[in-house]
């Protein structure tokens, strides 16, 4: 082989093997800061066979279950219960909620599963408007609407419609 070719190889061979490197540090380095996101169902019967691990970061995404809102007084502490199609997950928080939370309305937040059915939130998002759900969510909520067992007509009609 030619001397000039062997070098021309050579700086080839060296910069493909240093960008392949440095995409393989990365790939590793996001695959750390990866939030997966869950529905309250697949948290406690798992996604596509695969149950989230205690400890994990994660995204969940459910509704508020009315009536299951608990605040302490002393701080900002403030504990949920989300829902989707299925079992419940309990949601704790520290910190001052979205001014667009309340019960029975479509929530995200983003924390760690500290049980398997206990979620340590450190961000809670609430959706801005009627039509607003992740997609994830939206189709496994088709038709369904969670209400208080003794308010069958929570949401439906206010008074003077």
């Amino acid at each position: 082989m030619n001397p000039r070719r062997q070098k021309r190889l050579m700086a080839v061979s060296a910069i493909l093997l240093i960008v392949g490197g440095a995409i393989g540090l990365m790939l590793y380095a996001l695959t750390q800061n990866i939030d997966l996101f869950y529905t309250p169902s697949e948290i406690i019967q798992g996604k596509d066979g695969k149950i989230p691990e205690v400890g994990q970061r994660l995204r969940i995404g459910g509704m508020v279950v009315p009536g299951t809102v608990k605040r302490d007084q002393q701080t900002l502490a403030v504990s949920f219960d989300l829902v989707d199609t299925g079992p419940t997950v309990t949601v704790s928080y520290q910190g001052i909620l979205p001014d667009l939370f309340r019960e029975g309305q479509g929530i995200v937040a983003t924390g760690v599963l500290t049980k398997n059915n206990h979620i340590e939130a450190h961000e809670v998002l609430a959706k801005h408007d009627e039509e607003y759900m992740p997609p994830e969510l939206a189709e496994k909520m088709k038709g369904i609407k969670h209400v208080k067992p003794d308010q069958a007509s929570y949401g439906s009609s206010k008074a003077g419609e």
